[in-house]
């Protein structure tokens, strides 16, 4: 599936090392044609300016090299803006498109069991053990949760503090993390995880380089990552150990006690798939939850009247307020898109976009350039929150959590616990922001975060 400079798969070398893979049709779509380092370079350090330059210059359909591969290897993209080419790839057969290989470069961090990184059968057998613990039922249940850890943090801050709303953020989903999804109560055991867990959920462009060059993880920083790592895994394999112990477990209600407990089948999840299972969550729950909260208090803070009428909506407490609270964390994550693309890798040579694409391929739903699109959005610029009550945006226009079988599984998890985190703030404080102009997107390893962490001041409300 992958190739190099010396051994090319499925096509030829062309220029400064790049590989170009034929197509029985006309060959890939346009885009970009540069050698390899320099285009991982750019889109790591400008994923959101290279991708829409690249849309605005080749239109809906374009291909990059992106180190999507194994390790972090580059492998070709085909990247796809259109609705109706989105459709057709997360509604496809899942023995064609293959979405845990088009994810294999997280292999090194998340296991090979990671929900993220399994196809077909597998993916299918862990998806259903997996299910139970986000249900509605189970989501309400987290509820309480979500909001005692948000006011716990909430109420360490005063009157006119200043910060960057990122690393507040990234506070409260840590403490969800432990306590919530791995069901850690006790203090020793907190104190031991907190450190490690915010070092592996650190994954900037630096960190990310050892995905590709695995040997870097012998050499400082990258050694201090992966011992760091390792201890994560001993703790977390002995608190699997320890809650599978405990007569009790059947009775608690996080995340970890659910996925324990056996299918209606009897089959049950293995330790080693249980810690690839809760690293999974980590990094994909940890960070791209705190930086969708992070964009949406940076657009609240830079509209008042939204911010206003969020605020109405938690004094008011009701159905319709819940829903406006959702709508203004979804129109944050389309305006402000924390991932920009999902990826899948073809198994056989397959029609797509009008291209007759060869195995290998890997082809990417843009989900930032959907949700960021003229064609699809009306003033597509504008922070309205409005646009997802009464009826959402068209199929395929609003996909952060990808779509189709692969759908982030944890998607209603998230948005439940946005609004909750939400709601706290929102009763104890008005926001505004510290800096005039608004933020820009800025690549942060895998998320696109505030480029100056969504500073913000925080006014407390009256009672």
């Amino acid at each position: 599936m992958t190739s190099s400079p010396d051994c090319p798969a499925n096509g030829q070398r062309y220029g400064s090392g790049v590989t170009q893979l034929t197509t029985t049709r006309a060959g890939l779509p346009p885009g970009l044609r540069l050698p390899d380092a320099l285009q991982a370079i750019l889109l790591m350090r400008y994923r959101p300016t290279v991708m829409r330059r690249l849309h605005q210059q080749h239109g809906d359909v374009f291909s990059i090299r992106m180190p999507y591969g194994p390790h972090g290897s580059m492998v070709t993209v085909v990247a796809l803006a259109n609705p109706e080419d989105i459709r057709q790839v997360f509604a496809g057969n899942v023995t064609t498109y293959h979405a845990g290989e088009g994810n294999s470069s997280l292999l090194d961090v998340m296991g090979e069991h990671s929900l993220l990184l399994l196809d077909e059968g597998q993916h299918a057998r862990a998806r259903k053990l997996l299910t139970p613990a986000f249900t509605t039922g189970a989501l309400n249940g987290y509820r309480p949760m979500f909001a005692d850890l948000a006011r716990a943090e909430i109420e360490r801050w005063s009157d006119g503090d200043e910060f960057a709303a990122i690393g507040r953020m990234q506070a409260i989903t840590l403490e969800i993390i432990l306590r919530v999804v791995f069901g850690v109560t006790d203090p020793e055991r907190l104190a031991e995880l907190r450190p490690l867990v915010t070092k592996i959920a650190n994954l900037d462009l630096i960190m990310l380089l050892a995905w590709r060059y695995p040997q870097l993880q012998k050499l400082p920083p990258w050694r201090g990552h992966a011992a760091a790592q390792q201890e994560l895994d001993n703790l977390l394999y002995a608190e699997i150990a320890a809650r599978r112990a405990d007569p009790t477990t059947s009775d608690r209600d996080d995340l970890l006690s659910r996925l324990l407990r056996p299918s209606d089948d009897g089959d049950v999840l293995t330790d080693a798939e249980l810690r690839d299972q809760l690293i999974t969550f980590l990094l994909a729950g940890h960070e791209t939850t705190a930086t969708a909260l992070s964009w949406t208090l940076h657009e609240l803070a830079h509209h008042p009247e939204a911010m206003s009428r969020a605020q109405q909506a938690v004094d008011n407490p009701s159905l319709e307020s819940d829903q406006y609270l959702e709508a203004v964390v979804k129109e944050a994550m389309r305006l402000r898109p924390v991932i920009f693309q999902a990826t899948r890798t073809l198994t056989e040579d397959t029609d797509v976009a009008g291209y007759r694409l060869p195995a290998g391929v890997v082809v990417s739903p843009a989900l930032g350039l959907v949700g960021l699109s003229e064609a699809l959005h009306d003033d597509v610029s504008e922070f309205r929150p409005d646009r997802f009550l009464g009826s959402n945006p068209s199929t395929n226009t609003w996909i952060p959590f990808g779509g189709g079988p692969r759908r982030c599984i944890g998607a209603a998890f998230s948005l439940v616990e946005s609004v909750e985190i939400l709601r706290e703030l929102l009763r104890a404080y008005e926001i505004e922001p510290v800096r005039p102009r608004p933020e820009h997107l800025r690549p942060r390893g895998i998320i696109n975060a505030p480029s100056h962490g969504s500073r913000i001041r925080v006014r407390a409300r009256a009672s």
